[in-house]
């Protein structure tokens, strides 16, 4: 009877021990995105982030006043108050002010923000849960986490089609021209520690003031938007900037949320980038000028000349 009674009491402290670790080991994480023409995607980047642990997605909402809306299509998550919308319908060229705006709401409420686009997916090599990633201690000096951009081709694929990112683009981009890694693969989004307050300058580094460590904890110098030492292994963002060549053009002609409706020499400078990490083609050339009536001559001399 006092072996029962002492091993009941036992079982009960290791109950405790336990739940008090969990509870002391829980942290909030949240992200803060902005989306324009995004529905057909924000639902698999929704559940991507659910499903990896993350506990609030506020989503701004930059469509045009009479244009699509998210919550047609999140209107689950936003009942059950997984997500939020935040209507900004018709600005131009908000991104920055709208995530400062969430930083500035949440900071104080979670341990951890990002601030990704809804084409941007963390992956994290040996971690199935985000939490447990950024709850590590070599993280308590970081203020905030410094990861990779991983550029995804356009798979050769010319038009939209239902399945998701993952499937229709697992091509990931690891030379151009003769490159070691392309360019855009090379730039930095970064993750926030909680309260700090300081100002949102840069959707990439958001602020050059604090110290930026990479996926293992290392301190990390930045230059402009990219870092020494690319990690394209354990921890980085996979990034579908372009997807097919129509699904490219129709980012063109959405404008951007950093420079609102693009002028034409932006819009030329998007499509030599998109060039740099795809293939070019003369059909993607022919669709490209098609729909822009932009002369992507030069393009089609480079196809000969290979």
């Amino acid at each position: 009877m006092y072996f029962k009674k002492i091993r009941k009491i036992f079982i009960f402290i290791l109950i405790y021990i336990f739940l008090k670790i969990k509870l002391i080991n829980k942290i909030k994480i949240c992200i803060c995105s902005i989306g324009k023409k995004e529905n057909l995607y924000v639902r698999e980047y929704v559940n991507y982030y659910k499903n990896l642990g993350v506990n609030k997605i506020f989503i701004y909402d930059n469509n045009d006043k009479n244009d699509e809306k998210f919550d047609l299509v999140l209107k689950d998550f936003i009942d059950k108050g997984y997500v939020e919308i935040i209507n900004i319908r018709g600005k131009i060229a908000p991104q920055i002010k709208a995530y400062e705006h969430c930083r500035k709401n949440n900071y104080k409420k979670y341990d951890w923000l990002m601030f990704f686009d809804i084409d941007e997916f963390i992956f994290l090599r040996n971690y199935s849960k985000i939490s447990d990633f950024l709850n590590q201690k070599i993280f308590e000096k970081c203020q905030k986490i410094l990861l990779n951009w991983f550029m995804h081709t356009d798979n050769n694929l010319l038009y939209y089609d239902n399945r998701s990112l993952s499937e229709r683009f697992p091509e990931k981009k690891y030379d151009c021209k003769g490159k070691k890694m392309c360019g855009s693969s090379l730039v930095i989004k970064s993750i926030l520690k909680g309260n700090i307050d300081i100002k949102l300058e840069d959707i990439h580094t958001i602020n050059d003031g604090l110290v930026g460590c990479d996926g293992f904890g290392r301190i990390k110098k930045i230059q402009g938007f990219k870092i020494d030492q690319p990690d394209h292994y354990y921890y980085y963002i996979d990034h579908y900037w372009s997807k097919s060549t129509e699904e490219f053009v129709n980012k063109l002609m959405r404008g951007d949320g950093m420079y609102g409706y693009d002028t034409k020499k932006n819009n030329l400078k998007r499509i030599r980038i998109y060039f740099s990490f795809n293939n070019i083609t003369e059909e993607k050339i022919n669709y490209i000028e098609n729909r822009t009536r932009y002369n992507l001559t030069k393009y089609k001399l480079m196809i000969n000349n290979n």
